[in-house]
């Protein structure tokens, strides 16, 4: 089937899921994450209209390896307008504020032992160096400098933890896969963050930022593997959607719907994904109010 994006009229193939070994969890909390398409739902396209359970049943059935269904979303009710522009993502009743009106910095940690030891949750920001990961962070927040940004990839490698309305945290990590670091820095990034990742009970999901500007990157599938196998919840954010010319290679949407159909191929179910760029603004509020429905369901 074909998802027609309400920005730029992008056009990605979102075909069925093949089943594979890893199942992904969305959401710590959502063990059996739900996905649906953004077209009606129907049993076949001579019978617009579900009549029976069964064809309820083989709809979404069908539906499943499409869309992010939150908790509280019925198949049944689902309508376009529900589906967050640029994405995969439902938006259902635990979607609330999510305007961001102060932001503090509350601290920089070598280990994850280190990190603030409160109950806010948080929400991580992790990706290839150079993705433009400070960009987001400063534009989420609308505040230039908050995540300083560098023409040096790998300049963040510390756990930095940014204090959001006084409720929750964006947690900023180091970038994976800059060079120009020696093999022992490499290793202590490694240890580190997936020590945070696996032992950090406040964590609500991790946004996995993908450069869209380039082809799928292994190093970018292998993190998004080791998150999957680890059960770590994950949101795909496709970075630098406003260069949607290819100025080297294939274009932007191109290489997302590469990067979409190597993930088809590997998980179970699709994870949500977004489309963002820190230059037109370009997703911002839309991944805001998504980031507000994880955490909402996670408060419960």
């Amino acid at each position: 089937m074909v998802l027609l994006l309400r920005y730029r009229s992008i056009t990605i193939n979102l075909t069925p899921l093949i089943p594979k070994s890893h199942k992904f969890h969305t959401l710590q909390s959502f063990r059996n994450p739900n996905f649906i398409s953004t077209s009606k739902i129907s049993a076949s396209s001579n019978n617009p209209t579900p009549t029976t359970n069964r064809s309820i049943s083989d709809a979404a059935k069908f539906a499943k390896s499409v869309l992010f269904i939150p908790p509280g979303v019925e198949i049944e009710e689902l309508t376009d307008d529900m589906v967050l522009p640029g994405s995969n993502i439902v938006i259902g009743p635990f979607a609330g504020h999510s305007q961001i009106k102060e932001v503090e910095f509350v601290k920089s940690s070598a280990r994850a032992r280190d990190c603030p030891k409160d109950d806010r949750p948080e929400i991580a920001i992790l990706g290839r160096s150079n993705v433009g990961k400070s960009s987001l962070i400063n534009c989420l927040v609308r505040k230039k400098e908050v995540a300083l940004t560098s023409k040096k990839p790998g300049k963040t490698q510390l756990i930095n933890h940014f204090l959001v309305n006084k409720s929750w945290y964006i947690v900023d990590l180091p970038g994976y896969g800059f060079a120009k670091v020696s093999d022992a820095a490499k290793t202590d990034w490694s240890a580190f963050t997936k020590g945070y990742f696996l032992n950090r009970d406040t964590l609500v999901c991790v946004l996995l930022l993908i450069d869209a500007s380039v082809p799928p990157q292994k190093i970018d599938l292998d993190c998004a593997n080791w998150l999957g196998r680890n059960n770590v919840p994950m949101t795909f954010v496709f970075t630098k959607c406003d260069k949607m010319k290819a100025t080297k290679g294939k274009r932007p949407d191109e290489n997302i719907k590469a990067f979409q159909q190597i993930i088809r191929e590997n998980f179970k179910v699709h994870p949500p994904w977004i489309l963002t760029s820190s230059v037109s603004g370009l997703g911002r509020d839309e991944l805001l109010l998504h980031m507000s429905q994880l955490r909402n369901y996670w408060d419960q």
